[in-house]
Formats: structure tokens, C-alpha cells, sequence
């Protein structure tokens, strides 16, 4: 799946595709608010009820730079929680066929540090963490970087030693730049935009080129149901209040706007445009 925003070209490249119970990621998405919503079905909501999840990268192309936003989870890492765990995936020949051999990107955006979002910042050989994308330069948010290794034993314990095997090598390589992620430019066409809430130091990534603008969402939404209910919340997000006023104001800036908006976990589609629906929002693919 390819996207044209001007000069620039963004690319997605599925690693992992799950269906959850919505109460697993949204718990007050209940079958009635669910079932309120009939423009999810068929893409983001199976015939079981279940949320579509889509774990993926978004590759892109700018002004001859390469770059990748978020490296999903990652091959061959000890992970408690089941779906993530131990995978063997064919993600970095997926990424080459798509154009991005891993020694020709210039920079890795991750838009949180979280399981998903880092896991093939780093890949396994001869038991040793390394760096996958060794020519490449890491963005981490100053702020996100040093909650993480403050709260270091509670990511141990729920998700397994992310910051350990993912982010930890990258830093020791020297291949990390700690960055504001409100304003950073990457390119004259691709910057990060602040989204807290999910995470402190939560960025997504705005691309504007040839008069026209797109955004990555990483989990600022989680999945497209947050558009007609941006007020349901996730236990994944450090702070719930923040991160729903977050999610209320990136409504009002991109609704009914031409902006493309490009889920990080969105199946299907992928992407769309925030239009009002009635008293609501939906998003038009």
C-alpha cells in the first residue's frame, strides 16, 4: 500500500496483523457502542465483533532521504505478552521488496518506545543485540526516552526488557539523537508534531509537500472507532485524560480537511480523512 502527498511517497510495510476483543485495547468500547458504528465493518471490525489491528511500518520517501516511522515488534524477542512473543517474521525482506534494504535508511522515527513501535530497531546475531538499521539515525523524544528508563522494571514487567534489547543498543551505538518532538523537522517536508498522553513524550509525523499534508498517527489513535468516540481510553495510555484531550484536538485541527491521516495500527485502508458524521466523526476511506 502507497500513498503520492506531493514529493514524497510513504509506503506501509505490515509486519503483524491481529483481531482482539475491543475490550483487550478499549474497554468501554462495548457491542452497543461498537454496533453504533457501522462504518468500522468490514475493515477494522471482523465478523466476530473483534477490533482489526494492524502492526506496520511506514516507510518514507523525502527529499532523498529514506525513513522509517516505527519498527513494529521485532524477530526472536522474549515478549510475556503471546502475540508478540518469539516471532519469525519475513519483515526485513517485506521492507527490501518495498524499496528500503536496511542499509539505506537514513533515519528511524519512533513515535513512542513502546513494544510495538521499536522491536526492529534492533535485530539478533550471534545472541547479541545490534542495531538492523546501523546507517541510520534514531529520533527518540528527550522526554519519552527518560520516562522509559525511569520506569524501566514496569516495562520489564508487562512487555518484556524493551528498552533492554530495543532501544538500549542504539543509544550504546551512538546511533540515537534525543529530540523535542514538537516541531523537528526530518526533512523540509516531514516534521513531528507533539501528541502526548498515550505516552509523556508521544510524537506523530506530518508530511506537507506540493500543497498537500498528511499525518502518522502512531498511538495517539489507536484504532478508527476513536474518531466517533475519541473519548475511550486505553490502559496502554500513561495518562488517560491527557491523551483523550490530545485525540479531541487533533480531531478538531484535521477534521473535514484534506489532510490524509494514516493510522499506525489502522487495517485495511489505512488511511482516510476526518469528516463529521451527523454530531460525530468518521473516517472517510
Amino acid at each position: 500500500m502507497k500513498w503520492k502527498i506531493g514529493d514524497v511517497t510513504i509506503t506501509k510495510v505490515l509486519e503483524k496483523e491481529m483481531h482482539w476483543p475491543f475490550k483487550a485495547l478499549l474497554p468501554a468500547a462495548t457491542e452497543e457502542v461498537v454496533d453504533g458504528v457501522p462504518w468500522l465493518a468490514p475493515h477494522y471490525v471482523d465478523e466476530a465483533g473483534k477490533l482489526i489491528l494492524s502492526v506496520h511500518c511506514l516507510a518514507i520517501e523525502s527529499q532523498g532521504q529514506r525513513l522509517l516511522v516505527d519498527t513494529c515488534i521485532g524477530n526472536d524477542k522474549d515478549r510475556p505478552t503471546r502475540p508478540f512473543d518469539g516471532l519469525d517474521t519475513s519483515f526485513l525482506s517485506d521492507l527490501e521488496a518495498a524499496g528500503f534494504p536496511r542499509d539505506s535508511v537514513d533515519a528511524v522515527m519512533c513515535t513512542h518506545l513502546h513494544v510495538d513501535h521499536v522491536g526492529w530497531n534492533t535485530m539478533l546475531v550471534d545472541g547479541v543485540w545490534v542495531p538492523t538499521f546501523s546507517n541510520a539515525r534514531h529520533l527518540f523524544d528527550r522526554t519519552e526516552y527518560d520516562h522509559w528508563v525511569e520506569a524501566g522494571p514496569k516495562e520489564l514487567d508487562i512487555f518484556g526488557d524493551v528498552m533492554g534489547d530495543s532501544v538500549a543498543p542504539i543509544v550504546d551505538a551512538g546511533l540515537a539523537d534525543f529530540v523535542n518532538g514538537d516541531g523537528h523537522k526530518v526533512t523540509d517536508e516531514v516534521w513531528l508534531e507533539s501528541t502526548p498522553g498515550h505516552t509523556p513524550g508521544h510524537y506523530s509525523v506530518r508530511i506537507s509537500s506540493g500543497g498537500e499534508d498528511a499525518v502518522i498517527t502512531g498511538d495517539m489513535t489507536h484504532h478508527p472507532i476513536q474518531y466517533a468516540h475519541p473519548d475511550l481510553g486505553s490502559p496502554a495510555d500513561t495518562d488517560s485524560a491527557t491523551a483523550i484531550a490530545t485525540r479531541q484536538s487533533f480531531i478538531e485541527r484535521y477534521g473535514d480537511t484534506p489532510t490524509l491521516v494514516i493510522g499506525t495500527h489502522f487495517a485495511g485502508p489505512t488511511a482516510g480523512r476526518i469528516v463529521s458524521d451527523g454530531a460525530a466523526w468518521r473516517l472517510d476511506t
